[in-house]
């Protein structure tokens, strides 16, 4: 695949799904085999989860000062999600896409929806789980969570769901790899679509 020329801004690819489905394993993995995508790092109230890295799976920071950002008017969105806050820099996005480069955000679906009203050229894409008992059986088995905090996702897990007409695609993780690879035909068809290509090609024929 093409990397994306410097005259053409990027793309930006809103990802949601309710958790336990698999976006952020998804998400990960994809930009390891397409060029020129990247991540959009949210800033996050809640403490890391093993593993995670500051300022590479979240900017980590505390509730005091993610309420300054919000007054400063540096979120492009943000939103209380499982008692946590996250929001998205409106900085760090728009500097990445002009610089050419696409964006993939994977985000809960009230940020969203705030990101498709800021930025109307986004791509929505939703990740389904294959059932409702394989997403509970994924959340189990993460145990990062008690048994009452599960069945509260599970139930915002419903809500989540019917927000799904709003997005542009829809990917169902039941078979990892397939779902990988339809998120990126999603990436490629995208970048060939007419309407984003970059017209300077041509002028060059």
């Amino acid at each position: 695949m093409r990397r994306r020329t410097a005259k053409r801004e990027g793309t930006l690819y809103i990802v949601s799904a309710p958790s336990g489905a698999g976006k952020t394993t998804l998400c990960r993995e994809l930009m390891k085999i397409v060029p020129g995508l990247r991540p959009s790092v949210s800033y996050t109230t809640r403490p890391p989860r093993k593993g995670e890295r500051n300022n590479v799976h979240y900017s980590f920071v505390t509730e005091t000062r993610f309420k300054r950002m919000i007054q400063r008017g540096e979120f492009a969105e943000w939103a209380v999600v499982h008692g946590n806050l996250y929001g998205t820099s409106a900085r760090r996005l728009e500097k990445t896409i002009k610089e050419g480069y696409d964006i993939i955000l994977d985000i809960d679906v009230h940020g969203a929806r705030q990101l498709r009203k800021r930025y109307r050229n986004a791509v929505g894409i939703f990740i389904l789980p294959p059932s409702m008992r394989v997403l509970r059986e994924r959340l189990q088995k993460r145990m990062s969570e008690s048994d009452e905090e599960i069945q509260r996702r599970l139930e915002r897990a419903k809500e989540e769901i019917a927000e799904y007409r709003h997005y542009d695609y829809i990917v169902i993780n039941d078979d990892f790899k397939q779902a990988l690879r339809e998120l990126e035909s999603i990436i490629i068809s995208t970048r060939l679509a007419t309407s984003r290509f970059d017209s300077s090609i041509i002028e060059r024929l």
